[in-house]
């Protein structure tokens, strides 16, 4: 299987990772990604970085050790209006951002409240994914997120960390699973993410595949594995 990208990725910078962004590249070039993103925590989450570090991103060049590097963010959604923790000029300049719930900047165990929030972040014309979607801890009314997802052009995430054998979210694989079941029904595409937050992890796809195998997912709606749905999504040309 080829895998062409991944855009959730992590480096010291984070707090709670442990590679650089140089390290970063040199690995997924090692391991034939076309593309990789970077994507640190925004500023809400304990131990990320400043808010001018992302508006700093623009000095980087477009490869680095010769990978192919696009600019991200990884945005803490902040309420059920979908608020977000950084200033929406930055994100409009930036190649991606992708929307999570993180539990030390949002926390709610009501699904509608959560449900409402994703929604809400979606309606961002930046926002191209919505973050590990996966956590039972933080529900979510399932069917009302796939068929928003489908309205507003927005990338449900299956995230590889998530369904780890060490991942500490709760019910993440049986949850991923009802997804791609309800993203098959009403044909919504959607993407994988390693979560990485150590560059050996970069394009770790293999507890996606798990779950895609599981409810025959076809891979044609996997947004990695595509170059067609990439350049739809993100504007870019992948051989």
């Amino acid at each position: 299987m080829n895998f062409y990208l991944d855009l959730h990725t992590h480096t010291l910078v984070s707090g709670h990772a442990y590679s650089t962004l140089t390290e970063n590249c040199h690995y997924a070039k090692k391991i034939g990604l076309a593309v990789l993103g970077t994507s640190e925590h925004a500023p809400s989450m304990p131990g990320t970085c400043h808010e001018y570090y992302f508006s700093n991103l623009r000095i980087l060049p477009s490869h680095i050790e010769g990978q192919r590097l696009l600019k991200g963010v990884e945005l803490n959604i902040m309420g059920q209006d979908g608020s977000i923790d950084l200033d929406d000029r930055i994100c409009e300049e930036l190649d991606y951002c992708i929307a999570s719930i993180h539990s030390p900047c949002f926390y709610s165990k009501d699904a509608k409240v959560n449900t409402d929030a994703y929604i809400n972040a979606m309606k961002k014309s930046f926002v191209k994914i919505i973050g590990h979607p996966d956590d039972s801890r933080v529900p979510i009314e399932l069917e009302r997120f796939v068929l928003s997802c489908k309205e507003y052009g927005v990338l449900p995430e299956i995230n590889n960390s998530s369904i780890a054998s060490t991942s500490f979210r709760v019910g993440a694989f049986d949850n991923v699973c009802m997804l791609l079941e309800l993203c098959k029904k009403y044909e919504v595409d959607v993407i994988f993410g390693s979560d990485a937050h150590y560059c050996e992890l970069i394009g770790n796809f293999e507890n996606c595949m798990r779950a895609v195998q599981k409810v025959d997912f076809p891979l044609e709606q996997v947004v990695n594995t595509n170059p067609l749905k990439i350049k739809k999504y993100f504007k870019i040309e992948v051989e």
